[in-house]
């Protein structure tokens, strides 16, 4: 199986960022978002940059292929 990491059409709430992460892991995009904020907060906000970067960096997620 050829997984990449991007941008989900699907779970997204602003970018799509956390949405794409979590079909990548396989895990639930709700506890992605709770993980990123805390450590969003923890980190004085640095996670914001490193936000906007994956959101630059990550390709968008094409519908399904036939």
């Amino acid at each position: 199986m050829n997984k990449r990491i991007q941008r989900s059409s699907t779970n997204c709430m602003l970018g799509g960022v956390c949405g794409g992460l979590a079909d990548y892991f396989e895990l639930d995009p709700t506890l992605v978002r709770v993980i990123y904020v805390l450590l969003t907060v923890c980190t004085a906000f640095s996670g914001t940059l490193v936000y906007i970067l994956l959101w630059i960096i990550m390709p968008k997620e094409i519908g399904p292929t036939p």
